[in-house]
């Protein structure tokens, strides 16, 4: 771990981002340029002391979690994350199709988001990012440890995941969540972590093993989605999606159409959201 080196190298990129760079407002007592130490602990997820003493060349070495989390943060690039990692003393990840590393263009398009619930999702389907509103609206997806970061894997191993969907849609999202992995096991191979998922789900998911043997590839929904909320009830929602084809990631949006009921139960989500946030 190289301490000088690292303090510095979150230093000048904390200075050199502007708050408007990462949908912050500037306020009107801002006298130098550059984020402050607690915004960026904030973006980061994790306390201002913390982030503090690691540029004061203080404190553990950060874990890879914690340098992923800066990362993003900071809107490094891959390059510079890497750097970023063998600085902290890790060995950078491993570049494949398939990462955990958002795009600063995508967090970019994500700052201008925050009113509306917008997720990034990996090529096996793991959520990476949730804006705050799409936690609201479809839960805290990001949580989650192992096979379980993979909807597909919670959906045919864990009953509760269906919550959010009405009943009678549950076989076209089971094909659906199937047909996507289908993809990424055929782009990335039966080594990949697409490969280690198919492997399991066919060892104990019965009806994974009816749905994976009809050989159904790619998307096969449209962009429209039936929602049910507990709090505010059923709603019709567009789904659009933004791919990144470097990183093997999408970005997507829902919303829903002015002047319907699925527009006002959503408006409400946000309103009870934020209060949520604020208590």
């Amino acid at each position: 771990m190289d301490r000088p080196q690292l303090a510095d190298f979150l230093r000048t990129r904390r200075e050199t981002l502007q708050p408007e760079d990462v949908g912050l407002a500037r306020g009107q007592r801002r006298r130098t340029g550059g984020l402050r130490r607690e915004e960026v602990s904030s973006l980061a997820g994790m306390s201002s002391d913390y982030y503090s003493r690691i540029e004061q060349q203080r404190g553990p070495q950060p874990s890879e979690q914690i340098l992923a989390s800066l990362a993003r943060a900071l809107r490094l690039n891959v390059d510079e994350r890497d750097h970023l990692f063998r600085l902290a003393g890790h060995n950078a990840p491993v570049r494949v199709q398939r990462s955990d590393h958002i795009s600063p263009g995508i967090m970019r398009v994500l700052d201008r988001l925050a009113d509306t619930p917008a997720q990034v999702m990996s090529a096996v389907g793991e959520t990476l990012f949730q804006t705050g509103p799409a936690v609201t609206l479809m839960g805290n997806q990001m949580d989650y440890t192992g096979l379980y970061r993979a909807a597909v894997y919670r959906w045919f191993m864990d009953a509760t995941s269906r919550w959010m969907y009405p009943e009678e849609d549950h076989p076209l999202h089971a094909r659906y969540f199937t047909a996507n992995l289908r993809a990424a096991y055929s782009r990335l191979g039966k080594n990949s972590q697409a490969g280690t998922i198919v492997d399991a789900l066919l060892a104990e998911s019965p009806e994974f093993a009816t749905v994976w043997a009809d050989h159904e590839i790619g998307t096969l929904e449209g962009y429209v989605k039936r929602l049910v909320h507990p709090e505010v009830g059923p709603m019709t929602l567009q789904c659009q999606q933004l791919q990144d084809p470097v990183q093997g990631q999408a970005l997507l949006v829902f919303t829903a159409t002015p002047g319907t009921e699925s527009h006002d139960r959503l408006a409400l989500l946000s309103v009870l959201g934020n209060q949520e946030l604020n208590a």
